[in-house]
Order: C-alpha cells, then structure tokens, then sequence
C-alpha cells in the first residue's frame, strides 16, 4: 500500500542527495520515477535536483499553479510510458497546501508512493507552508540528521547570514546555499542573536 513519506532535515543534510539516491535504485531495477522541484528553487537550475556533492537529475518544475495529482495521473498508466513506481519532490517546503492534498491523492487514488523531502523550520524558526500540510498529512515521518555548524550537536535550525552576520528578520523564502545558510543546534541558534556583553 502506498504511502506519504515526509522526509525533513536542516540545510546540509543531504536531502537532495538523497533523492537521487532513491531514483537511481528505482531506476536499476526498471521502475521508472518522476521527481518534482518547485520552480522557486533556481540553484541547481529551473528544471534540475542538484546536490552539494555535485550530482545533478532532471526534475518537473512545480509552478504555484500545477496540479501535482494530474501532473502524476498523466503518467499512470500511459501506453505511451510506463508505469511510474515513486515520486520524489525534492524542497518540499515551498509546496503549496494545495501541493500536499494532490500528493495525497496520488497516494491514495494512482497508489503511487510520495517521498517528499525538504525543511521543516525557516531561519525564523517558523513551519513554511508546506512543510506544515506535510507533518499535517503523511503517513510517515523521518527527520535526516545533520550536525551543527558550529559544534557537535544535532542540527535542529538554520541561521540565514547577511553580509557574514546571522540575521533573523526579512522574506521567508531567499533561496541560497552555504554562504546564506548554516545548520545550526537550538543552543547556537540562540547564542548567535545574543549580543556580546560590554
């Protein structure tokens, strides 16, 4: 039976890597996949998964407007291709609810299993829109582990920097890599916006 999997992890984690990882073992066995990226996320390229440690896989853009049920359904089952075994949506938090309640549909109705992997927190320490419908609707959760930036704790948050200072105010969504972001523990988190004593 099929199932919605939320996979969520801190900056670094390797959550993209790990999508491509997934393709590849479907994809050796002869069970086609289809991987989604929201088109917000322009790092990698507009129709791209990229990850840190330089592998790259084609993705289908998700636009505010696409319907991720019909997007799937058009390939199930298509004389034309073959049946599709996983999908995979790589920065599953800037997925619309409407996003989420198609990727039920497509678990519930194609019986086709979902893995969506993303952020769970902003830099602000807030759920993002998806990540929310996510810990909402799926049926399995699993946290990717990575370590603090600055120590050896579990990364549990993300400080966004602005010219080298962490900053906590501004738009939720500024796409960005290491020079942007650091995973971070809770303890540093707080430290880094406690100002120096005198």
């Amino acid at each position: 039976m099929a199932q919605l999997y939320y996979k969520y992890g801190t900056m670094n984690s390797g959550k993209s890597f790990e999508i491509i990882k997934v393709a590849h073992n479907y994809e050796e066995q002869g069970k086609p996949v289809l991987i989604f990226s929201p088109s917000v996320d322009t790092r990698s390229g507009s129709e791209q998964v990229g990850s840190r440690v330089g592998f790259q896989r084609p993705a289908i853009p998700v636009h505010d407007d696409t319907d991720l049920y019909e997007s799937v359904k058009a390939y199930q089952p298509n004389p034309a291709t073959k049946q599709i075994y996983c999908v995979l949506i790589d920065e599953a938090q800037f997925l619309k609810k409407h996003h989420v309640l198609e990727l039920t549909r497509v678990v519930d109705e194609l019986n086709v299993p979902v893995m969506a992997f993303g952020l769970k927190n902003d830099f602000q320490n807030q759920l993002f829109e998806g990540s929310y419908y996510l810990l909402v609707q799926a049926d399995k959760i699993e946290e990717i582990k990575t370590i603090c930036w600055h120590c050896d704790r579990k990364a549990t948050m993300v400080i966004r920097y602005r010219d080298g200072r962490p900053v906590n105010e501004g738009e939720q969504i500024q796409i960005g890599g290491n020079e942007d972001y650091k995973p971070v523990c809770r303890k540093c988190y707080n430290q880094a916006f406690v100002a120096p004593s005198e």
